[in-house]
């Protein structure tokens, strides 16, 4: 019983994939990063393969996953067709501006206009994956105010600390993306914490009587619906421990946001090559690494409604 390993690197890997893709779609079809083709050759095939990577271990959280196709058709009403199909329709900005970017050198005109549309597909697909979960009234911890924003503000954390990285990397970095990098993590940082102040503060009205429509004594459960674990068991009736879970989030502040602003704030120490692109790359590393762990404890300590059917 556990949340689902597909899922937790789908989130953290898309949310950094597109966060770089828009970064570099904005940048560097306005010429503010000039072109470069191992540059835009390393960077496009990062951010592309993130999302791909990401998109791909999703199919792995689902039942049939020939049948994956079939959730493009939901798009009227379901978040997660929304999504799909707009991570698909993304691709094809973002390929014609690689091409024209990475492959003709080519910066501005029809360039800079497919950068500008790849980077809005990737904030309108970080949305939809974080309505996903947002929408979900029965789940409290993600039914706040708290979600949406959270993705966008972790999708750029971690895009501009990799962009950071490849540019340090490239002797193209900037103290105005590395001081960007700072404000982002720790405003990411603050963002984290203030959820989960208000996740632990939660008062949940509704009980076994509320649920079931029954007065006049207190509802109990005496067997479960059925016999075996089933899907909302074993990914929202997940139980991790206080200690467990205190210790996990101390794990995240550290790996996602206090080494990672060490990390560059050092770098504005040892502005030479190659200590600060060694420095940036590990920031990088640190804060991918802690983001998996941030998303495992925001799956693992939701809480579905229907648990109260099992006496939870």
């Amino acid at each position: 019983m556990h949340p689902a390993a597909s899922v937790v690197f789908f989130t953290t890997a898309t949310g950094a994939g597109y966060g770089l893709l828009a970064l570099l779609g904005v940048l560097g079809g306005f010429q503010i990063i000039p072109p470069d083709f191992w540059l835009g050759f390393i960077g496009m095939g990062l951010a592309l393969g993130l999302i791909a990577a990401g998109l791909l271990s999703s199919t792995g959280h689902l039942g049939r996953p020939e049948r994956a196709w079939r959730a493009f058709s939901q798009w009227r009403s379901s978040w997660l067709s929304r999504e799909g199909v707009a991570s698909v329709i993304t691709f094809i900005p973002a390929g014609l501006f690689g091409i024209g970017w990475v492959l003709l050198g080519r910066t501005g005109g029809w360039v800079a206009a497919a950068g500008l549309l790849a980077a809005i597909g990737a904030v309108v697909t970080v949305c939809t994956t974080g309505m996903i979960y947002a929408s979900l009234k029965p789940i409290a911890q993600w039914h706040s105010r708290f979600t949406l924003p959270g993705y966008l503000i972790f999708s750029a954390m971690t895009g501009s600390v990799l962009l950071n990285a490849l540019l340090q990397g490239f002797t193209m970095g900037s103290n105005f993306l590395l001081r960007a990098c700072v404000l982002l993590t720790l405003l990411g940082w603050g963002w984290k914490l203030a959820t989960w102040r208000h996740n632990d503060a939660l008062e949940i009205a509704t009980t076994a009587n509320t649920a079931t429509g029954l007065a006049g004594g207190t509802v109990r459960s005496l067997e479960w619906p059925h016999t075996e674990e089933n899907y909302l068991l074993k990914e929202m009736g997940f139980r991790i421990a206080r200690k467990h879970g205190a210790r996990l989030r101390q794990i995240t502040q550290g790996l996602a946001f206090a080494l990672p602003v060490l990390l560059l704030a050092a770098t504005f120490a040892l502005p030479w090559w190659p200590f600060a692109a060694m420095l940036s790359v590990l920031a990088a590393i640190a804060q991918f690494a802690g983001m998996l762990v941030e998303r495992w404890l925001f799956f693992a300590e939701a809480k579905h409604t229907v648990m109260l059917y099992y006496g939870r």
